[in-house]
């Protein structure tokens, strides 16, 4: 094996072999492998089909040798090998402090939140459970002229969320906050009001947890168990969010395969579910509007568990 070509057909008959699960970037062995070797020889993803019969040297085969090896051997996640994961079409660190950047909510940040969110001027947004910052940072870069809070209770995840806030110099605009939820804002004389609130918390529940594939074993427990039924951080978000909403605000909240739940759970509440080009599902969209309207449900609900 000599060529780039070579390695990305050995990563893919590899990785079959060894019957791993792809759910962390793709969804499939070839293009595992194809997103291994390119972030591996820092290759644009456009690269001419002509460069894929280049020779490779000695050194670059034994690294790329030796991280399919890993892969394979460990199940451990491409993005913590190569310590990259791709969202929104830009790079962000990331390891094992934090879950590997997956959310469909990317689709959304790209389309800038609409139809939902009209002709509102985004200056404020807050992304919770935030893990390395991809959702809050991503969309900084949607709205140029919007601050983000970044919000999470783990401090290794605020670290990885600061490497991620220099990577893209987004220093003054861009923050990293340690709060369990809105915790951080019971010590604020006035509490803040965003255009925005996106939150992408734990959501898995006690049956998905206990049949997970091992790739997920790697990631931290903390971003992902919910509870029985996937719900016990989606509730406490529905119940304060509609407080610190702007007028036309909107909160965009991932609760994936809990979605069903939470329909079961609030059948009068008019969640919007979108549709995903590119995959993905349970992410709802409510407006600052309901979600003052149902707050009293959502915080009575809450009271009663």
């Amino acid at each position: 094996m000599v060529s780039i070509r070579d390695f990305v057909r050995w990563g893919a008959t590899r990785f079959n072999e060894a019957g791993l699960f792809f759910g962390h970037g793709s969804d499939n062995a070839l293009d595992e492998s194809l997103h291994l070797v390119f972030q591996v020889l820092q290759l644009p993803w456009d690269l001419p089909d002509s460069y894929l019969d280049s020779r490779l040297t000695h050194r670059e085969r034994d690294k790329l040798a030796n991280l399919i090896e890993e892969r394979a051997a460990s199940r451990k996640p491409l993005a913590y090998l190569v310590n990259q994961a791709w969202f929104c079409d830009m790079p962000f660190y990331v390891d094992e402090r934090v879950l590997v950047p997956r959310s469909p909510i990317a689709e959304l940040i790209l389309q800038q939140f609409q139809p939902w969110l009209g002709d509102v001027e985004v200056s404020r947004v807050l992304d919770l459970c935030s893990g390395s910052g991809c959702i809050g940072i991503a969309t900084s870069h949607a709205f140029p002229e919007s601050q983000v809070d970044l919000l999470d209770i783990s401090e290794d995840a605020l670290e990885v969320a600061n490497i991620n806030i220099d990577r893209h110099e987004l220093w003054g605009r861009v923050q990293a906050i340690k709060s369990d939820l809105f915790e951080f804002f019971d010590a604020l004389p006035e509490r803040p009001r965003y255009q925005l609130i996106l939150s992408n918390p734990p959501y898995v529940d006690a049956e998905d947890m206990s049949d997970m594939p091992e790739e997920f074993t790697h990631e931290p427990e903390l971003g992902l168990a919910a509870g029985d039924d996937g719900l016990d951080f989606a509730r406490s978000i529905l119940a304060q969010a509609g407080d610190f909403l702007d007028e036309q605000g909107l909160l965009v909240l991932e609760v994936g395969n809990s979605q069903w739940a939470l329909q079961d759970e609030y059948p009068e509440v008019p969640f919007v579910w979108p549709d995903f080009e590119k995959g993905g599902h349970g992410v709802l969209v409510l407006s600052a509007e309901d979600c003052r309207k149902y707050q009293s449900l959502f915080k009575n609900r809450l009271k009663a568990l």
